[in-house]
């Protein structure tokens, strides 16, 4: 659900940015670290459920270096050819982490398949340790990346959390796999490889989790809560207004931008209109700091 930010009034966009980044960073750091763990107790551990793990903390490593250029090129201001920001690039930064799973859920599907049709020997004992260690790790990334991100107000952000959430997924149906081929012995080596099978499910999943809020949000869709309602409630504080009428609102990247018709006296000068409109627009941007702009339009009461 998209809501007004979290954070002090106070904070810029920049800031905001700077925030998202920072989580980015702190995951592209441990991902490169469980990459080369992943990959060397898999090797090791004969287990291709652990080995697709890895192959899934990778495209995190690249997803996560998408959401924080997204965020870096969001943050910026508007210019001549881009007068409304350049907010767009941070859903499509979620969109294109989508994206990323969806092409990793099916190399690891198609691995897996390949894998169950191969006898291969059981996977070792010691990868459950690696894999218990792994999940608690990526669960704490998850829940610290998703709270940045709501309180930033950044479906990027949040997409970057819920690939952790996906890593975590793909990690505990290896632990179950791997547990599962270990007590039943012989004939039941491919265990790990149907877990690796059933967390590509998980993991499309969580791709259209990340997906649809981004693709909504490129598309112009009114953001989910109470924005236009707010917003009329606002405008209506204003003296000189009698009232409000339509309200359109949608969100790009960190701003929100709204259409509002105001409806006032109809006998007054146009001078007073526009200082109306003036005052409808600093009285939703003082209590709404998210709103980037207000479009006024100025009705005549009948």
């Amino acid at each position: 659900m998209t809501s007004t930010p979290s954070l002090p009034p106070s904070i810029t966009n920049r800031e905001r940015a700077e925030r998202g980044q920072a989580s980015t960073l702190l995951g592209i750091g441990a991902n490169v670290a469980l990459v080369l763990g992943k990959g060397t107790a898999g090797v090791l551990g004969h287990s291709y459920a652990l080995i697709a793990d890895a192959i899934e903390s990778a495209t995190d490593i690249v997803s996560s270096g998408i959401v924080w250029l997204g965020l870096r090129t969001a943050a910026r201001e508007p210019d001549e050819n881009h007068p409304y920001g350049h907010g767009k690039a941070e859903p499509l930064a979620a969109i294109l982490v989508a994206g990323a799973l969806m092409g990793a859920a099916t190399f690891i599907a198609y691995e897996s398949i390949q894998r169950i049709q191969t006898p291969h020997a059981l996977p070792a004992r010691f990868t459950l340790g690696v894999l218990a260690i792994i999940i608690a790790i990526k669960e704490a990334l998850y829940r610290r990346v998703l709270r940045v991100g709501q309180e930033v107000d950044s479906a990027a952000v949040k997409a970057d959390a819920w690939h952790h959430r996906a890593d975590a997924i793909t990690s505990l149906t290896a632990f179950i796999g791997i547990s599962i081929a270990l007590l039943g012995g012989k004939g039941y080596e491919g265990a790990d490889d149907w877990a690796a099978l059933v967390a590509c499910g998980f993991i499309v999943y969580n791709a259209y989790h990340i997906f649809r809020p981004a693709f909504g949000e490129i598309m112009d869709e009114a953001p989910e809560g109470t924005w236009p309602e707010d917003l009329k409630a606002l405008a209506e504080t204003v003296p000189g207004v009698v009232a409000t009428e339509k309200c359109f609102v949608r969100k790009m990247g960190f701003d929100y931008f709204a259409d509002l018709h105001v409806i006032v006296d109809g006998s007054i000068s146009v001078s007073e209109g526009h200082a109306i409109a003036g005052a409808v627009k600093a009285t939703i941007k003082q209590a709404k700091p998210a709103v980037y702009n207000v479009l006024v339009h100025i009705e005549p009461a009948e």
